[in-house]
């Protein structure tokens, strides 16, 4: 089956889409599909499972859209069937232009999602399918324009479907499909009762805060953060404010250095973010405390992590990072404006 794929985004972009557009077009490409990617990008992307074409996302909003939507048809003519993961509007005036099935997935609302960004709304995803206002409105109508011409749109949770449902499209059409996780190895300790795991990227959308504020509600209970993001220091202090110190762990994600793993062996056994494959991680326990709290431990030489021990005695590791290449800082420069760009070509 020939098959064309519109995830919006890409990597190196970092997001839903971009990690799930390559590990789809991998498996599909795996099971003896023809598969092609149509996707906005700053530069060259990282990742090619398949055939890519990018849109630069350096021409204004309105005009790479057009030209996504454009190229999609183009593309669209010579497959069998469209999968979209975002730019949903887009999809669907390729797949109207070049009379080809659509296939949605959808993992949030996205009319909810651009109103929450540019300040339409603030309230809460069951409050905005009822919301008045002329701007509101507009979103969700063009939002149920758009999937109304997938023949499915697959969701990852009954709760999720039972929103999609309200849209408006044909509730025949929503598929409950839960995302897979990849097997990991079983912890070497028991879970302690009362935990939770969260695991993505530390963004205003997630509002981890709640689950902070619901922490500190519920004795006894322990919330593990794995993942990084421009509100983790907020979320840190946050915490803090609350008195979760001991009660709040979080870890990152980075790439495994070459000293990092035993001569004689593979490294010692990850803790939660090992559901992450192809990276190891660096976890750092309790949040952002006063100076003092930590002490360095004498067990420390050139080539080794450096050791740190709480005064509840536990050890440790920070993984000292290689110096940035130039690569590396003219990428993290460009950061904040790409950041921008990648969230509009979510929607």
């Amino acid at each position: 089956m020939r098959i064309l794929l519109l995830p919006g985004i890409w990597p190196p972009d970092v997001g839903g889409p971009a990690t799930h557009g390559p590990d789809f077009a991998r498996f599909l490409v795996g099971r003896g599909h023809q598969v092609r990617v149509v996707t906005m990008a700053d530069d060259d992307v990282t990742d090619r499972p398949c055939a890519v074409e990018t849109v630069s996302r350096r021409n204004p909003f309105p005009i790479r859209y057009s030209v996504l939507a454009a190229r999609a048809a183009q593309f669209a003519r010579q497959s069998d069937v469209v999968y979209v993961s975002a730019t949903y509007a887009a999809a669907a005036a390729a797949t109207v232009a070049a009379r080809r099935p659509l296939v949605a997935k959808l993992v949030s609302d996205p009319a909810y999602e651009r109103a929450y960004r540019y300040g339409l709304f603030r309230g809460t995803l069951e409050e905005f399918q009822s919301a008045g206002g002329a701007a509101v409105v507009g979103l969700r109508r063009a939002r149920t324009l758009a999937l109304s011409r997938a023949r499915t749109i697959v969701v990852p949770s009954e709760y999720l479907a039972r929103i999609a449902r309200g849209f408006g499209v044909d509730p025949a059409r929503v598929l409950v499909v839960p995302n897979p996780a990849p097997d990991v190895p079983p912890s070497r300790q028991e879970p302690r009762p009362g935990t939770f795991v969260y695991a993505g990227r530390l963004t205003r959308q997630k509002a981890l805060g709640i689950a902070i504020d619901a922490v500190a509600l519920v004795p006894g209970a322990r919330l593990v953060v794995v993942g990084d993001g421009p509100e983790r220091a907020m979320l840190e202090n946050r915490a803090l404010r609350a008195g979760l110190e001991g009660r709040i762990a979080t870890g990152r994600i980075c790439p495994m250095p070459p000293w990092s793993r035993s001569p004689s062996g593979p490294p010692s056994s990850p803790p939660a973010s090992a559901a992450f494959p192809r990276s190891s991680t660096t976890v750092r326990t309790g949040c952002s405390s006063p100076r003092g709290r930590w002490t360095r431990s004498p067990k420390r030489c050139s080539a080794s992590p450096t050791i740190l021990r709480s005064a509840r005695g536990l050890r440790l590791r920070l993984l000292r990072p290689s110096p940035p290449s130039p690569a590396t800082v003219s990428t993290a420069c460009s950061s904040g404006c790409s950041a921008r760009r990648e969230a509009r070509d979510r929607d």
